[in-house]
């Protein structure tokens, strides 16, 4: 989603075993193959070279989504840490745990394919991409009206969240990177259907800013995913 229309959207509310390790804790999960040596009385077992798999390179629409991903997933972070600080809801918190999963996942697959880290050396709030650092303290200053407005800004994050992995999942074929992509829209499924269930609580239905309302609906009013997220 284009960070304009995101930030006009705000403005209407406010009035690889590491990478498999990783899924595994956003959601998804991985099966390793282990291999077993027999020795024979004659000779000690002789340990057999494994080749090593082979990393894709990836083009500049992959690198730029995953580069993407990884600070949207930690703005998400942030901005729940800093909810959850003004209002102590819970809620906060417990995605906020989440999204850490879901950034370091992403940063498994950097590594893998030897791309800069955005995130290096950033700390909470702070961003690379300028667009998202504005839109970090927009979302910020929106959530610190209330309650309510903080739920709803968790909200808009994960059907954000959700468009963006979808367009990042249409530039690649690479399994890994698709793989830990489902991953993270199982997890925001699920987030987005607990800032439901949140803002529900206080009497308040969310009107969907960035999907469709049928959409949203679809999502918010199923059962929750065993992925993790």
């Amino acid at each position: 989603m284009q960070r304009k229309q995101f930030l006009r959207h705000l403005a209407g509310l406010a009035g690889v075993a590491t990478i498999g390790s990783l899924v595994s804790g956003c959601g998804g999960g991985s099966d390793d193959a282990v291999a077993t040596a027999t020795a024979t009385p004659a000779a000690a077992p002789v340990a057999e070279a494994v080749p090593e798999a082979t990393v894709g390179v990836l083009s500049a629409a992959e690198i730029a989504g995953l580069k993407f991903m990884r600070e949207e997933e930690k703005l998400a972070h942030d901005v729940y840490v800093a909810m959850h600080t003004l209002w102590g809801s819970q809620v906060f918190a417990n995605i906020a745990e989440s999204e850490t999963t879901h950034t370091e996942a992403i940063l498994a697959l950097l590594t893998k394919y030897g791309v800069a880290d955005p995130a290096a050396g950033k700390a909470a709030g702070e961003f690379e991409d300028v667009e998202l650092q504005a839109l970090y303290d927009t979302l910020v200053a929106a959530g610190a009206a209330n309650l309510i407005e903080g739920l709803k800004v968790g909200a808009l994050i994960e059907e954000t969240d959700i468009q963006d992995i979808e367009e990042r999942k249409a530039v690649t074929d690479e399994a890994d990177i698709l793989t830990v992509y489902g991953s993270l829209l199982c997890g925001s499924r699920n987030h987005l259907r607990a800032f439901n269930g949140a803002l529900l609580d206080q009497g308040v239905t969310y009107v969907a800013q960035v999907i469709t309302q049928a959409e949203w609906d679809a999502i918010a009013y199923s059962a929750r995913e065993s992925c993790g997220g």
